[in-house]
C-alpha cells in the first residue's frame, strides 16, 4: 500500500509552516475529509457549532476546533464512517450591526436604502467578508468535509425554517402575545437571554414611601429603578408577613402622579427584600407582570422603544429614562417621600451588541410554548437517551428544562429569517410555507409581519439541517438517514441552556429522536491565573498568531492537554512554546529513528521475544499502558488525560530513556523495537498534533521495509487493542536501573564532572 512519496526524508529541524500548509492541502487533496452515507463503518457525525459569519477566530473558537478535530479524526482512525459538518451563522443583530457601521460612516442608513437595498447590502457583504473564520478553522486543521458547508440563512435552511415555524404554529406551540422581553433601546430590537450580558456596576437602591390613601403612613418600597414608578398600577406584599397585613385589600397614593393603588397579597414576594413591599409596575418587570396578571393591575408603558419617557409618564414625557431617574428622585425629595438611598452594586443587563442597558418592557412579540416540548426533552433525558459529559452537567440542564419560559423569537431587524405571516386588514392572521401569490396579496389586503426570527430559531435545527432537512422525515436524504442522530455534539456549557436545548426539543418535536447521543462540554478558555480573557486585562491571546510562531500543532496540544470535560481552560504564551517543544523533541526521536534504519533495516514490528533486552521489553510494557491509558481516556471523551499520558511516555520514556540507551546499542532488536513505538506513539498523537505526527510516519513507512496499512496516518487504524503485553518484571527491572542512572547524573551534577569523565559503577543489590 503506498504512502506519501513527497516526504523520504526529514528536514534537518522542525518547521511546522512548511508542514503543515503542505500536509494540509494533500489530505484534501485526497479526499480524506470526505465521507458519504454509504461508506462503511459504525456512522459517526458531528456538526461544528456555526462560528458568525462576521467573525475572527478566538481562542474559544481554537479550543472547539481542536476538540472536534481530535474527536473525529480519532473516529476516523476507528474506521467509523465519520463526518464533521461545516458551515457558519447568519448571526442577525450582529452582521445587521457590522454593515449599519459601515453605513454611518458612509453617511447613510438602512432605512434610507430600504428593506430591498439594504439585503442587498448585506448579502454583498457576506459574499465579499463573511466566512473568513472558516478559512481559519483550516488553518488549525480542522478536517471537516467542506464540501457540505452550511449556511444558516441559504435557502436549504431557509427551507427547513419555515417548516418549523409552520409545524409549530399548526400545533399551538408559536403564538403572538403581549410577554416582558428585553428590549435594546440602541438595536430598537427584542433580544434573547444570551445576548444579554449581565456586569456587576454601581447604583442605588431607593427606599420610597406610598402613603395611604386614608391618610395613614402607607407602605416603603425599594427598587432600584426609580423612573419606572411612573408605571405603578399596585403595591404587593407577602400574605404571611405580618407587618403588611393590615394593609392587604386598602389602596395607597402614587407620589407625583396622585394614582391610588391596590395593595394585594402575592406569594411571589420575597418578604426579605427590601422592605418587604414592592412596587408593582407590569409593563417593565416580568415578576410584576405575573403579579399584575394574576391581581388585575393594567400594565401602562413609561418607557417606549426609544428608552424615553412615554404620554403616560406625566411631566416627565420625552425625558431619557436615565434623566427622568434624576429628575424623580429629585422631585420625591422634595415631596419628602424619598426615605432612603443606598449605593449598591448589582447586575444590570447589557446588549451584548452594543453595550446599552437593556429595557424590561411588555411588549407584542412571536412566542414559542415551550413546555410541552421541554417536558418531552426531561422525560429523554431521564430515560438515558442523552447523556452529558461530564455527567454532573445534566442536572443543572434538566433543572433549567423544569422551569423553562416561553421563547420570544420575534426581532425587530430586517436580516435573518423573515417570519412567514401575513396580515390581513382585520388582523387576520395566515402562517405559511409560501409566500401568498400576488394576486391573494391584493384581494385579501395582506401585509407581511416586519420582524425576523431569533437567530437560535435557525441555529436549533443545525444536527438536521446540516444532513439536509427541510421537512420530511428520517429518510429525506441519505445522510439523515445514516448520520441521524449524530453521535456527539460538542460546545461550551456556558450555551447547554440557550442552544443545547433548543436543539435537543425540536429534534424530538420534528424526528421523534434526540438529535445527539452525547453531549460534550468544554469550559472557558482562561490565563494561566484563571483569569477570563479580556482586551481589558491585556491578556488576550490571537491563536492565529500563536500558529504563525509555533505552530498549530503546539497551539492545538497546549489547549488539550487543559481541556479535562467540563473545566475551564487555562493557558498561556510558555504553554504554546512547550507544545512547540514537544513537536521538536517528537521530530528528533523520529530523526534519530530514521538514522538507524538507514543502517539496519526494520518493518514496522516488534523484534522476536527471545531477542528482546531488558530495556526493550519496558518500553513495550510502557508502550501498551500508554497506550490502554490513551484508549480509555478517547473513550471517556478526556482528552486531556489522553494528552497527558502521551507526553509523559514520549518525552520522559521513549525520548529521555530509550532512545539514549539505544543510543549506546548496535542491534537489529533496538531498532526494530524503536520503529514500532514510534509508530504506534504517532498513530495515538494524530488526533490531537496531526501534522507533525502524519509527516513523521510518512517518513518513517518510506524508510520501513514493511507495507503499512494505510495510505496516510489520517486513515490509518487506531490502536484499539493491545500492541504487546504488559511486562512488570520488566518494568521493575528497568526502575532499578533507571534508580542507578539518576544517581550517578546526580553525582556528576554534584561533582561537577565532564562528561567525558569516565566514572567506575559497582552496583550493590539492596537488602530484601
Amino acid at each position: 500500500m503506498a504512502t506519501d512519496a513527497s516526504t523520504d526524508t526529514l528536514a534537518a529541524s522542525y518547521d511546522p509552516g512548511d508542514i503543515e500548509a503542505r500536509r494540509y492541502g494533500w489530505w484534501e487533496a485526497q479526499g480524506f475529509f470526505a465521507a458519504e452515507p454509504a461508506d462503511d463503518g459504525e456512522p459517526f457525525a458531528i456538526a461544528m457549532p456555526p462560528p458568525n459569519v462576521t467573525g475572527s477566530l478566538h481562542i474559544g473558537h481554537a479550543l472547539t476546533t481542536a476538540i472536534e478535530d481530535a474527536l473525529v479524526r480519532h473516529a476516523r482512525m476507528q474506521g467509523k464512517n465519520a463526518v464533521w459538518l461545516p458551515g457558519s451563522d447568519h448571526a442577525g443583530i450582529a452582521t445587521q450591526n457590522v454593515v449599519e457601521r459601515q453605513l454611518a460612516l458612509e453617511g447613510t442608513s438602512r432605512h434610507e436604502l430600504g428593506r430591498q437595498g439594504f439585503l442587498e447590502r448585506m448579502w454583498a457583504w457576506v459574499q465579499e467578508s463573511g466566512g473568513a473564520i472558516l478559512a481559519q478553522e483550516r488553518r488549525l486543521g480542522a478536517s471537516a468535509d467542506w464540501r457540505r458547508e452550511a449556511f444558516t440563512l441559504d435557502e436549504p435552511r431557509s427551507a427547513a425554517v419555515r417548516t418549523t415555524f409552520c409545524r409549530l404554529y399548526d400545533d399551538g406551540l408559536v403564538y403572538k402575545g403581549e410577554r416582558i422581553i428585553n428590549w435594546c433601546p440602541r438595536c430598537q430590537t427584542a433580544l434573547s437571554d444570551i445576548e444579554v450580558e449581565h456586569p456587576e456596576v454601581d447604583g442605588e437602591l431607593a427606599s420610597l414611601r406610598y402613603p395611604a390613601s386614608d391618610g395613614g403612613d402607607g407602605v416603603v418600597v425599594a427598587t432600584t429603578r426609580v423612573e419606572t414608578m411612573l408605571g405603578d398600577t399596585g403595591v404587593a406584599v407577602h400574605p404571611d408577613d405580618e407587618r403588611y397585613r393590615h394593609l392587604i385589600g386598602s389602596t395607597v397614593v402614587l407620589p407625583l402622579l396622585a394614582r391610588e393603588l391596590p395593595v394585594v397579597a402575592d406569594a411571589g414576594v420575597d418578604p426579605e427584600f427590601g422592605t418587604g413591599a414592592v412596587k408593582v409596575t407590569p409593563a417593565h418587570d416580568p415578576l410584576d407582570h405575573e403579579i399584575g396578571q394574576r391581581h388585575g393591575l393594567d400594565p401602562v408603558e413609561v418607557i417606549g422603544d426609544d428608552a424615553a419617557i412615554t404620554e403616560h409618564g406625566g411631566p416627565y414625557v420625552g425625558l431619557d429614562r436615565f434623566a427622568a431617574r434624576e429628575r424623580v428622585k429629585g422631585d420625591l425629595a422634595k415631596r419628602g417621600v424619598l426615605e432612603q438611598v443606598e449605593a449598591r452594586t448589582f447586575a444590570v443587563g447589557h446588549c451584548s451588541r452594543c453595550d446599552t442597558v437593556v429595557e424590561p418592557k411588555l411588549s407584542e412579540q412571536w412566542f414559542v410554548a415551550t413546555r410541552p416540548l421541554a417536558d418531552r426533552a426531561i422525560a429523554s433525558l431521564d430515560a438515558g437517551a442523552l447523556r452529558f459529559v461530564p455527567d454532573h452537567h445534566a442536572k443543572g440542564y434538566r433543572d433549567w428544562l423544569a422551569n423553562l419560559h416561553d421563547w420570544c423569537i420575534s426581532r425587530q431587524l430586517w436580516w435573518g429569517h423573515r417570519i412567514p405571516a401575513w396580515y390581513e386588514p382585520d388582523g387576520t392572521v395566515h402562517v405559511r410555507r409560501e409566500d401568498p401569490s400576488e394576486e391573494e396579496i391584493e384581494r385579501l389586503g395582506l401585509t407581511r409581519d416586519p420582524d425576523v426570527l431569533d437567530t437560535w430559531f435557525s441555529s436549533q435545527l443545525w444536527p438536521l439541517t446540516t444532513l439536509g432537512w427541510t421537512g420530511g422525515g428520517r429518510e429525506e436524504t441519505p445522510e439523515l438517514a445514516a448520520w441521524y442522530p449524530h453521535a456527539i455534539m460538542e460546545t461550551g456549557y456556558d450555551i447547554n441552556t440557550f442552544w443545547v436545548s433548543r436543539m435537543h426539543m425540536i429534534g424530538l418535536y420534528l424526528l421523534d429522536e434526540v438529535p445527539f447521543r452525547v453531549v460534550f462540554n468544554h469550559g472557558m478558555v482562561r490565563d494561566e491565573h484563571g483569569k477570563k480573557m479580556s482586551k481589558s486585562f491585556g491578556n488576550v491571546i490571537d491563536p492565529l498568531e500563536f500558529c504563525e510562531a509555533y505552530g498549530a500543532d503546539a497551539l492545538r496540544f497546549a489547549l488539550l492537554r487543559s481541556a479535562s470535560p467540563g473545566s475551564d481552560v487555562p493557558i498561556a504564551r510558555e504553554w504554546v512554546e512547550g507544545g512547540r517543544r514537544f513537536c521538536n523533541k517528537l521530530w528528533h526521536a523520529a530523526k534519530f529513528t530514521l538514522g538507524l534504519l538507514g543502517e539496519m533495516p526494520a518493518d514496522g514490528t516488534p523484534p522476536p521475544a527471545a531477542s528482546r533486552t531488558l530495556e526493550d521489553r519496558w518500553l513495550l510494557s510502557r508502550l501498551e499502558a500508554t497506550r490502554a491509558e490513551a484508549v480509555a481516556a478517547y473513550d471517556e471523551h478526556d482528552l486531556a488525560r489522553a494528552a497527558r499520558s502521551l507526553y509523559h511516555f514520549t518525552w520522559d520514556e521513549l525520548c529521555d530513556w530509550y532512545v539514549e540507551v539505544a543510543k549506546l546499542r548496535d542491534d537489529a532488536a533496538a531498532t526494530h523495537t524503536l520503529a514500532y513505538a514510534l509508530d504506534q506513539v504517532l498513530r495515538l498523537l494524530h488526533p490531537q498534533i496531526p501534522f507533525v505526527t502524519e509527516e513523521l510516519w510518512q517518513a518513517l513507512w518510506a524508510s520501513l521495509d514493511g507495507e503499512p496499512d494505510a495510505t496516510a496516518l489520517i486513515v490509518a487504524p487506531w490502536p484499539q487493542t493491545p500492541v504487546a503485553s504488559r511486562d512488570d518484571e520488566a518494568e521493575a527491572g528497568f526502575a532499578v536501573l533507571q534508580e542507578a542512572v539518576t544517581a550517578l547524573r546526580r553525582f556528576r551534577s554534584d561533582h561537577r564532572l565532564s562528561p567525558a569523565v569516565a566514572v567506575d559503577v559497582v552496583a550493590v543489590p539492596r537488602e530484601r
